[in-house]
């Protein structure tokens, strides 16, 4: 039987006392628990005592010898692409993935809690909930509540601790100055009022770059595909990881594209590493450890006397790849070959440019970040300030770190390019035809989200006995949205069969205004919707509400206000899988970009195609993916490759068939409501500062 800790001994747990003593595990993750049940299971359990509870004892033995010889100080900042962080991280992943059953999991999960880095802990309990079957369903904090450092700028932070110290007495002129409102318990900081620190136009894109719930994505696909978990005991070598990661990173490229569109930007280019980086980057982060995360420079050189061998390392791997893309294999360290001939050898490059099939490939991609760790040096064996590209949550936020991952993706389409053209029996469906495409006005519009920081301020003694803060603490942010919409796709079919229907948005036109080929758009191209269907003989009409496309969600639920009802009201309602799905779902919100005020006109293109079977390798598993629940895109569905039918060079003359069909669409950019007390107030809703163009003047 599973167990959970309750007044400081075991007892029977079901899944919603389970998803309770996780809430409580996380909270105030940078202070010792304030919980006596935990405290008291992590002073009486003992791990040396306890080998014979893991399904590997000597997982036990490898954690205790590192945790003798010394780890990284709780104190410090835990960087998830420090190799020397990330292997301790890994033995910690151990005893969580290991432990028999839930109450040897709780149990470890109390001592390490009170022992080790709060950040190498919330790393290694997040990946072991993504990776054991038996613990997905459990609801999980978003890692901007559990840590909301990375996630808001620092002055908001500021803020909440200046009025942690006067119990939220505060001057009225600062009040009103910066929008701080409190009502009750709870504190309002609207960081709206922040100062924007511009560096150069890239920043005018802060607002989608800088989204938390974007980088809350990035860092949930690092979770779901770690470079380092690799063996058949985990599952992972099952699944397409390789083509997914690298799908993933080109579709978050092709939604970067079409918000540089609405702009009037053009395209970002692969970084080239002999050259200053001309776009600067202010990430406006203050670490726990009040160490600001460091400022780069517009026409920063990259390569310099710290950095020359690091640059030929990654060069020398990038080379390897391309030449071993060009000749059709890859030879590992211990002489086995890889292909890289055929199409289903993908997941082969894929694992290859992101995943440690060999121990070169982590290398690679951790060494790429740490080119762009300018001016930054371990203290000592364990300090380590980190830039923005060094985080996961927060590699986004960077401009140079999408054009890393462009210099990445341009060796993932050399591959593509070496394979053959669809033809048009491939690209067919016989008997199925779309008839038309349409959608219901597409709106988006900039507005608020309130975001729990009360994490990153420390409790005092009194909230201590209490075992709660006083204050909760909210900080309002401004966010890219939209308007719920429909899309209608009305099929014809002349027999009853089983289809995969795969929705696409993309560019019309180019920066200057002139309609693009479909060569040159296709890996602008961005799936929104993939769904399997069962067409009935006849007109067949499909309406898909963007709330309910696949792996999108909508807005994550606050977790703290579960702990103000009972667990089996607040918790018990939520469907699991929810739960799973919101740590690797897109943002329903970001599915549209920007737009303009009289409409962005962009195109909808619809694909019917018939399920396909037989072409992955066979390491890869549908069932696994399935079961998993993570059916992103059409990899639950049918194993077509990861963005057909734009993944290859098209033939125009043999691409179009009728089971295809492309339309013209708008996309408006409009004001929120105003409110009811607007002309009273002086105070509209849509704050759209954040998308001011004269700072560039």
């Amino acid at each position: 039987m599973n167990f959970v800790i309750g007044k400081d001994k075991l007892q029977p747990a079901s899944m919603e006392t389970k998803q309770h003593v996780m809430l409580r595990l996380l909270d105030h993750i940078l202070q010792p628990s304030v919980f006596e049940d935990i405290r008291s299971v992590a002073n009486s359990w003992k791990l040396e005592q306890n080998q014979q509870a893991f399904l590997k004892p000597d997982v036990v033995d490898c954690f205790l010898e590192l945790y003798q010889a010394g780890m990284l100080p709780r104190a410090e900042v835990f960087v998830d692409s420090n190799s020397k962080h990330v292997q301790e991280a890994i033995k910690v992943f151990h005893l969580f993935y290991y432990a028999k059953d839930w109450d040897v999991f709780i149990s470890v999960a109390c001592w390490l809690r009170e022992r080790i880095n709060p950040g190498m802990f919330v790393y290694a309990i997040t990946a072991s909930f993504f990776h054991h079957p038996e613990r997905r369903g459990v609801a999980f904090p978003a890692p901007y509540e559990i840590y909301p450092y990375l996630f808001i700028n620092s002055d908001v932070i500021n803020r909440a601790f200046m009025l942690k110290m006067t119990n939220a007495q505060v001057e009225t002129s600062f009040a009103d100055y910066w929008k701080i409102k409190t009502e009750k318990n709870v504190v309002s900081i609207d960081s709206r009022t922040t100062l924007r620190h511009v560096l150069s136009v890239d920043d005018v894109l802060s607002y989608f770059t800088e989204d938390i719930d974007l980088n809350t994505y990035m860092f949930y696909l690092h979770m779901l595909y770690p470079y380092w978990l690799t063996g058949e005991g985990y599952g992972v070598e099952k699944e397409r990881r390789g083509e997914m990661v690298m799908y993933t990173c080109q579709q978050l490229l092709a939604r970067l594209r079409l918000e540089r569109l609405s702009h009037g930007m053009r395209d970002i280019q692969p970084i080239c590493w002999d050259e200053p980086l001309k776009t600067g980057y202010w990430p406006k982060i203050q670490l726990h450890t009040g160490v600001e995360m460091p400022t780069r420079s517009n026409d920063t050189k990259i390569v310099h006397e710290y950095t020359v061998k690091t640059k030929e390392a990654v060069e020398d791997f990038e080379k390897l790849l391309r030449l071993a893309v060009i000749k059709g294999q890859y030879e590992l360290h211990d002489g086995t070959i890889v292909p890289l001939r055929k199409p289903q050898d993908v997941e082969h490059l894929g694992r290859l440019l992101w995943t440690l099939q060999n121990p070169g490939s982590a290398y690679f991609t951790n060494l790429s970040k740490n080119l762009l760790t300018y001016a930054t040096y371990n203290v000592n064996k364990h300090t380590y300030v980190p830039t923005a590209t060094d985080m996961y949550s927060t590699s986004l936020r960077d401009p140079a770190f999408w054009r890393v991952l462009k210099r990445k993706l341009e060796v993932f389409q050399l591959f593509k390019k070496q394979l053959p053209k669809y033809t048009l029996e491939e690209l067919d469906f016989p008997g199925v035809k779309v008839e038309s495409v349409s959608t219901t006005e597409l709106v988006t519009f900039i507005d608020t989200y309130d975001m729990d920081i009360t994490n990153a301020v420390y409790l005092n003694e009194t909230e201590v006995r209490n075992k709660k803060s006083d204050l909760l603490f909210v900080a309002r942010q401004k966010r890219l949205n939209n308007h719920p919409f429909k899309v209608t796709i009305n099929v014809s079919s002349v027999k009853p069969v089983d289809a995969v229907v795969r929705v696409f948005l993309g560019p019309k036109y180019d920066v200057l205004g002139r309609i693009t080929d479909i060569n040159d758009k296709r890996l602008d191209m961005i799936e929104i919707d993939t769904f399997l269907c069962k067409l009935k003989s006849g007109k067949n009409s499909i309406v898909r509400n963007s709330a309910e496309f696949q792996g999108v969600i909508e807005d994550r639920p606050w977790t703290r206000p579960m702990w103000d009802a009972s667990v089996k009201e607040k918790i018990g309602k939520i469907d699991e899988n929810w739960w799973w799905k919101a740590r690797v779902g897109f943002p329903r919100r970001l599915l549209l970009p920007l737009g303009t005020t009289g409409g962005m006109e962009l195109q909808l293109f619809v694909v019917v195609t018939p399920v396909h079977t037989g072409y992955n390798l066979p390491m890869v598993d549908m069932h696994v993916i399935n079961e998993r629940h993570y059916g992103r895109w059409s990899a639950g569905f049918d194993e077509l490759p990861l963005g057909f039918p734009f993944d290859r060079v098209i033939d125009t003359t043999q691409f179009f068939t009728h089971n295809m069909k492309c339309v013209d669409v708008l996309v408006y950019h409009k004001e929120a409501e105003v409110p009811k007390d607007w002309e009273a107030s002086c105070e509209r809703r849509d704050d759209l500062s954040v998308l001011d163009k004269d700072l560039f003047v």
